[in-house]
């Protein structure tokens, strides 16, 4: 089984093809989409990459280009001062199917 450990929005995802993964909002119209692995798995055969793997490629179809998180609520709070604010944020999030790992 090949896994691959990619990076996009900050943060970094470890995929295996056919997985379904939710990301942070990619800003592109294609319905295919690439990145370059950090780190490939594929059996004993480990590659790491400086800082990439060259050669490697990961695709991806996306398969829903828009939608909203669940809702994360931050509180601040004093007792006995009168002070208190609530905050509300949404992520925007794309949903990707890992098609490829070559």
């Amino acid at each position: 089984m090949k896994k691959a450990v990619i990076a996009t929005g900050g943060k970094q995802y470890v995929v295996t093809e056919g997985e379904v993964i939710d990301i942070e909002l990619l800003n592109t119209t294609d319905q295919t989409v690439s990145f370059e692995p950090l780190l490939v798995i594929n059996g004993a055969d480990t590659k790491v990459g400086t800082p990439t793997v060259v050669g490697s490629k990961v695709t991806a179809t996306v398969t829903v280009a828009d939608y909203q998180g669940e809702k994360v609520t931050a509180i601040r709070y004093k007792a006995k001062k009168r002070v208190h604010k609530l905050h509300g944020h949404r992520q925007h999030h794309t949903t990707l199917k890992i098609d490829k790992i070559t």
